[in-house]
């Protein structure tokens, strides 16, 4: 019998690189992941737009799939969304938040950047956080304008000096600010992470997300919850029947090019339209 799968939501990309941390982790699950392309970006909507965009979908993956837990995997959602869907839903939530705490406990100057979308800079969520895990520390927040859309649009054709000039565009936002600590507050300028630690190490600069903390949240309820799944996280045979790991996109068919590439990146089928 096909397992039931641990679940992750984004409005694109972002959040493949927590799915892959989370599988290596606790590789004997099987993964499901949803890109709401037709409510993407998030990070540009206000927050009942989100709520409204996510909660749907979070409705048809729920009916569709049966997930044993689903990963909020995108910092504006999580920071907006994340309490109207526990309180809709009867399945674990879990979200991603930028990881202020750990790059203020890192930072020996005192000093943290946070890049993340408009949403969260301009959000109350960021400023608790800082407020809480950050006061002693200077913490300067930007937002990316148009970095989110360069990896869902580009990043798949673009070379190595093309990632790399983005990414020093953001980087070079911070000089002066003397930050030894920067904090990537969404989930897709992971996808960026080489490049980004290339550039900052030069700086001194500590590169910090929140995959772990995520990782080990999804296997704490889980393990809470059902035991841990025994079955293997790997391609069907023709023998076993087990369903592989999935990518689904909203929105109507065709889908674009682009998902296959990164579905195939990180070891998933694309299956299709939710």
């Amino acid at each position: 019998m096909t397992p039931d799968p641990v679940a992750f939501l984004d409005s694109g990309i972002g959040g493949l690189p927590y799915l892959a941390r989370v599988r290596e982790l606790l590789p004997r699950e099987r993964y499901v992941y949803v890109v709401d392309r037709e409510n993407f970006p998030y990070g540009e909507k206000s927050a009942e737009q989100v709520i409204a965009a996510i909660s749907s979908v979070a409705e048809r993956l729920i009916q569709r799939e049966r997930p044993r837990l689903v990963v909020v995997a995108c910092n504006t959602a999580s920071v907006v969304a994340l309490d109207a869907l526990r309180s809709r839903f009867p399945v674990p939530f879990v979200g991603v938040v930028p990881a202020v705490k750990p790059a203020a406990a890192l930072s020996r100057r005192r000093r943290v950047g946070v890049l993340a979308t408009r949403r969260t800079v301009e959000g109350e969520y960021l400023r608790s956080l800082i407020r809480e895990h950050a006061s002693g520390c200077r913490v300067v927040s930007l937002p990316a304008a148009g970095l989110v859309e360069f990896v869902e649009q580009d990043l798949h054709r673009s070379s190595p000096e093309e990632k790399t000039a983005r990414v020093g565009i953001e980087v070079d936002r911070f000089r002066g600010e003397r930050i030894d600590a920067l904090v990537l507050g969404c989930t897709h300028f992971l996808h960026l992470e080489p490049e980004f630690r290339s550039l900052l190490k030069k700086e001194g600069i500590a590169l910090v997300d929140s995959r772990d903390g995520v990782a080990r949240q999804v296997k704490r309820l889980l393990a809470e919850s059902a035991p841990l799944s025994a079955a293997p996280s790997a391609a069907p045979s023709a023998s076993d029947g087990k369903a592989p790991d999935s990518l689904f996109v909203t929105g109507s068919e065709p889908i674009e090019d682009r998902y296959g590439y990164f579905a195939g990146r990180f070891g998933l089928l694309l299956a299709g339209a939710l």
